[in-house]
């Protein structure tokens, strides 16, 4: 089967990518290469355009017999979405309207999304079940909960089935090698440290030590990314055998606390971590814990790589060796 991967270059996109393949899958990667890195591909037919353009979309399905769509393409960064919530809310929202046309247009009805444990907003319990309430705090929170309503509106009128990942923290670097991440800027947490220790950093910021956790600072749920990257192949795997439309969680239902992924990075690199305290960011909430039953049950997903050692072993041996960095 053809897939067409939107956003195929970017981190997770491309993790995705290698797992699509490494299944016999025959992938087509959309990307404007607007943040995604042609490093980061390693197989594949690529389509160099953007999705705010409907052309470029809609002649690719014109030309090739795609069977599904996985759907990466978006802004991420949270911190931007306050200061810029216009763009954020057109592009999101644009791209993924212009790309739901194209798959109709086509009669393609096969979908995942990739979403975002933003949709929860601040919990009210943890861990975090897929019937929590949906109440964003942020304008990409707000962005991965429309479309994913805008994709339960669809299904009722045209058909189209989906499954939305609900991810939570994205970490670590393909065990092989091959793949890492490279945003830039660099924002998450584990790259942003190691960086730090390769000099390629001048600084490390730790965002809030007041938190009412065990020691003070936020607690996260760290996913390893090529755990990610299988999980959709087996969600597409799933809607391809069974059309039912739903939201998952993706985590390792395990929480590290900023010191305690700060003390591990020291333990793996050999290195002391010099950092400055700084007050929390807005939005940023205590604590973040998926529950992954319903991906365990659901999927048959069991993360293997999502031990914190081997996130950070993954990742710094990455970052060591980078292309660009």
């Amino acid at each position: 089967m053809k897939v067409l991967v939107c956003g195929g270059a970017g981190y997770i996109g491309s993790h995705t990518v290698k797992a699509l393949l490494r299944e016999g899958y025959e992938v087509i990667v959309f990307d404007d290469f607007s943040s995604g890195r042609e490093e980061l591909l390693i197989g594949g037919e690529v389509i160099r355009a953007d999705l705010d353009d409907k052309g470029p979309i809609r002649r690719a399905f014109r030309s090739r017999d795609i069977g599904a769509v996985l759907h990466f393409a978006s802004l991420t960064q949270v911190g931007e979405s306050y200061l810029n919530p216009q763009r954020y809310y057109t592009h999101n929202l644009s791209t993924s309207l212009n790309l739901l046309e194209a798959m109709l247009e086509a009669g393609v009805k096969t979908i995942i999304f990739s979403s975002s444990a933003a949709v929860y907003g601040i919990p009210k319990e943890t861990p975090i079940t897929e019937s929590h309430p949906l109440s964003p705090i942020n304008p990409y929170g707000y962005t991965k909960l429309f479309v994913e309503r805008i994709l339960q509106d669809y299904e009722k009128a045209y058909g189209l089935k989906h499954i939305s990942l609900r991810y939570f923290n994205a970490a670590g670097a393909d065990p092989d090698g091959d793949l890492g991440e490279m945003h830039e800027p660099e924002t998450h947490l584990i790259p942003s440290i190691l960086l730090f220790l390769l000099g390629k950093k001048e600084s490390f910021e730790l965002y809030g030590t007041d938190f009412p956790t065990p020691d003070g600072t936020a607690v996260r749920d760290y996913v390893h990314v090529t755990d990610l990257a299988e999980a959709h192949v087996f969600a597409l795997r799933r809607l391809l055998k069974t059309p039912e439309s739903e939201a998952i969680n993706l985590g390792a239902s395990r929480g590290y606390s900023v010191l305690e992924v700060i003390s591990k990075v020291e333990e793996v690199t050999g290195q002391k971590v010099r950092f400055m305290a700084r007050p929390q960011r807005l939005g940023d909430v205590p604590i973040l814990l998926a529950s992954k039953e319903k991906a365990e049950k659901k999927l048959g997903w069991r993360p293997r790589f999502s031990e914190l050692e081997t996130i950070i072993g993954t990742a710094w041996k990455w970052h060591r060796k980078a292309p660009g960095r």
